[in-house]
């Protein structure tokens, strides 16, 4: 399983430094300014969310009976997939009811980070 978050940790760093290209050398020209920010956002937690995973991944493999450093990574995952997809697609389409999806991820980044934190008072 370790080696699965270390795989979704590779494939987001790409993921998000293909996408942050796209948007700055793609799309300067095509989004208003808010949906741009909007982007950039997207960008942004999914490149934070994206190292993340990387540590989460190096501790599970440090620690591979430990199930928070896992959950965490699950739930990182889980808050690019909602966080940062649901504005990639908003800005991109224009679909405002995606917002209503945006907070989701974040509180999935919420719980992720609350389980890290979990496990080093544990250590």
């Amino acid at each position: 399983m370790s080696h699965l978050l270390l795989l979704f940790a590779a494939g987001n760093g790409f993921l998000a430094v293909a996408l942050g290209a796209f948007g700055a050398h793609g799309l300067q020209t095509r989004l208003s300014a808010e949906l741009m920010a909007t982007f950039q956002t997207a960008v942004q937690y999914h490149f934070y969310h994206a190292l993340a995973l990387l540590g989460v991944a190096l501790l599970s493999l440090q620690f591979p009976s430990a199930a928070l450093p896992r959950a965490s990574g699950y739930l990182f995952l889980a808050g690019i997939v909602l966080f940062s997809g649901s504005l990639y697609v908003l800005a991109l389409t224009g679909i405002r009811w995606l917002g209503a999806i945006t907070p989701v991820g974040g509180l999935a980044f919420l719980a992720g980070w609350l389980c890290l934190g979990v496990f080093a008072l544990n250590r």
